[in-house]
């Protein structure tokens, strides 16, 4: 579990396709505490460690997890942001993420607001019935609040802060984005339909 608070940015260093794709990251975690095996959601893509090294780990990617994310779109060099798995007595800052990517969001739009950027993104149909304005939303792993819906579009904004500390700084139109929805909205959503 984590909470959507991103606390690095790594950068992809090594790509190798070996049955499932295998990548490199180049962390600022002092590797020494973590341990194979952990988990690292990347891009908000719980991840797995399968090797270490002095300012890197390796992960495992299944064929699966690439179809549903964009993580296709990696390459070496990409900048990605980085989560640590939950630890009991952790501050929950942002919301409960379980680093399972719900779909792709696209960036549809981009709009400067006083020193925010207000983004709207478009939902794949079928998860948009899940976004509520005021809901909560993982985008890359970050956990951020949703200002409106239209139809499939929906709105956020990002503060000065959240473009510094994140990969969000150089996002733009037309970027797809790894979209978890807030799993409180699937579970009421389920309510709904067996009532």
């Amino acid at each position: 579990m984590f909470t959507g608070i991103v606390t690095d940015i790594g950068t992809i260093i090594e790509l190798e396709q070996q049955g499932d794709l295998r990548a490199r990251i180049r962390t600022g975690y002092d590797t020494s505490g973590i341990d194979i095996g952990a988990s690292i959601a990347s891009d908000g893509v719980c991840l797995t460690v399968i090797a270490l090294g002095d300012d890197w780990y390796d992960v495992q990617i299944s064929a699966e997890t690439v179809s549903k994310t964009n993580l296709d779109g990696w390459k070496v060099g990409s900048r990605v942001n980085l989560e640590r798995a939950l630890k009991v007595g952790d501050e929950l800052g942002g919301h409960i993420v379980s680093g399972h990517v719900d779909g792709v969001a696209e960036i549809v739009a981009m709009a400067e607001e006083g020193d925010s950027t207000r983004v709207t993104l478009r939902a794949p149909n079928d998860l948009a019935r899940f976004i509520a304005p005021k809901g909560s939303v993982a985008l890359n792993g970050t956990s951020l609040t949703v200002n409106d819906v239209d139809g499939c579009d929906f709105g956020i904004n990002f503060i000065p802060h959240t473009k510094e500390v994140t990969t969000w700084g150089a996002a733009k139109v037309g970027d797809r984005v790894n979209l978890e929805i807030d799993t409180l909205a699937r579970y009421v959503a389920r309510l709904a339909e067996v009532s």
